[in-house]
């Protein structure tokens, strides 16, 4: 559909072919394409990433690989992406350069918000052989430790006991599948796009587990007929700010409530695991693998370890976005240093990648002035991503003999950030994070005591490995840290350690 506001055409099908000739559209018949798969979690990023890699595909060979999107939680996108039949703007921003394409591959959108139904009645369908997903750490309802199922997560024990009325994630893909089981038995790949390791070995684990929970039949259904093939995914894509919807109006003339921005980099490693039809993502650029394992530790552990650092230290030292922080010699300094001393070394080799230009590329990335990536928005959920990217390096290095000074440092940099909202330390900034209320009774119990904030944090063994968490050559540089970080100028004790 199409309609206008003011003078402005609504982006939809109606108006794709009367786009401006510098909006690219999609190159093949879209009247034509069938839906194929479904996408669980349809956010900027899924929109910026995945579903592109789909469009390109396309050009090169149309088959039936139409999309589903699919939301479990808000925004609901039925009045936005909906009434646009799918299709939104793509911007790519580099420096002062910006591209602009329309993407076509998404055909209908489903809310689920006020109930599964609409989910499982399109995760249960025959036509659908894949399912992508981007639903961030906290969907899967696992112990970040382990990967096990959190069996405690008030979501799980609510499937567990009502499992044809499932809340959660894992509970959602259990009781679709059992309906697959039921009436068609078709095999289906569910395909995560989480940035977190592992991410098809845990999400087959928590299905597993509340499949086990309805009996052997769907257990061993499940093992014969469903896949869970390991990603990597890259690119940078920060939360769409209302002058982005402004800026493709003013440039285009059309009106687009549903615009995502990016970088023009981008990357997708996927584990060549799939239980039936595989779209061909090959040729849009997508590397199919056995072992995706070394990619995503070099993922992980530079270009998000550096977002990870910048993020907190960025904060302590006033900055606004990424972009700010690397303009700041003192940042940039510590930790570049920090991942070619301490993180570079202890990574395998990773096929067709050199590590140090890999730092090199990483750090012209999170120059790129045009993604306005704010500090507070990385940070999000940080005690789900510094386990990998920070806490893991630490503990491998100092069980190899060697030192982990910087890496330490960012430990304690995120702890700051979290007590620093609590009202004894004058609520500077709000913060989302599962760990936030216990970081504030922390802060208002101990106050400004370093030592007692580390032994607090420490005895958290859901986040820190208890092995690591009494090592002397973790918890002594970590106190010291901690210290400096609370001091009245925080940058200086970072300026005086670099």
């Amino acid at each position: 559909m199409s309609s206008t506001v003011g003078q402005r055409p609504v982006l939809g099908s109606a108006l794709l072919t009367r786009l401006p000739d510098a909006v690219r559209r999609p190159a093949y018949d879209r009247r034509a394409l069938r839906i194929g798969m479904a996408h669980l979690g349809v956010g900027a990023f899924h929109r910026c990433h995945q579903a592109e890699f789909t469009d390109d595909a396309l050009e090169r060979r149309f088959e039936r690989w139409g999309v589903v999107g699919i939301n479990i939680r808000p925004p609901r996108l039925g009045d936005t992406l909906g009434a646009q039949d799918g299709l939104y703007t793509r911007l790519l921003r580099d420096g002062d350069q910006s591209e602009a394409r329309v993407i076509g591959c998404m055909l209908a959108v489903v809310d689920s918000q006020d109930g599964p139904e609409p989910a499982l009645h399109t995760l249960a369908a025959p036509e659908i052989d894949i399912v992508t997903m981007t639903v961030t750490e906290k969907g899967y309802c696992h112990q970040p430790a382990t990967g096990a199922l959190d069996a405690t997560h008030p979501d799980i024990v609510h499937d567990l006991a009502h499992p044809a009325a499932p809340r959660s994630v894992p509970g959602l893909i259990a009781h679709a599948l059992e309906r697959r089981m039921l009436s068609h038995g078709q095999p289906i790949s569910f395909v995560s796009c989480d940035n977190i390791p592992s991410n098809g070995t845990i999400l087959g684990t928590v299905v597993a587990a509340l499949a086990e929970a309805r009996g052997a039949d769907l257990s061993r259904w499940i093992e014969g007929n469903v896949t869970f093939p390991e990603t990597m995914v890259d690119r940078i894509v920060p939360a769409t700010a209302p002058s982005d919807l402004a800026a493709v109006e003013s440039a285009y003339g059309y009106r687009d409530a549903a615009v995502v921005v990016g970088e023009p980099f981008r990357q997708w490693v996927i584990e060549d695991r799939f239980a039936g039809r595989t779209p061909p993502w090959a040729l849009s650029g997508a590397t199919f693998v056995d072992d995706v394992t070394p990619f995503e530790l070099i993922k992980m552990r530079v270009l998000n370890g550096a977002q990870t650092s910048l993020c907190y230290l960025g904060v302590l030292a006033g900055h606004e976005y990424t972009c700010d922080d690397m303009t700041d010699p003192v940042l940039t300094g510590f930790v570049g240093t920090m991942l070619a001393e301490e993180s570079l070394p202890g990574l395998p080799p990773v096929p067709g990648i050199d590590p140090e230009a890999y730092l090199a590329q990483s750090f012209a990335r999170l120059r790129n002035t045009a993604i306005r990536h704010r500090n507070h928005q990385i940070a999000t959920d940080g005690s789900r991503k510094i386990v990998q990217r920070i806490l893991n390096p630490i503990r491998e290095r100092l069980e190899a003999g060697g030192k982990a000074e910087r890496l330490t440092l960012i430990v304690a940099a995120w702890m700051v950030y979290l007590v620093s909202a609590s009202e004894r330390f004058g609520r500077r900034w709000a913060v989302e994070d599962p760990f936030a209320a216990e970081a504030e009774l922390i802060a208002d119990r101990i106050g400004r005591d370093p030592a007692a904030l580390a032994e607090a944090f420490l005895a958290h063994g859901a986040i820190f490995d208890p092995a690591l968490a009494v090592r002397p050559d973790f918890r002594v540089p970590l106190i010291r840290h901690l210290d400096g970080l609370l001091s009245p100028d925080p940058v200086a004790y970072l300026r005086a350690m670099a």
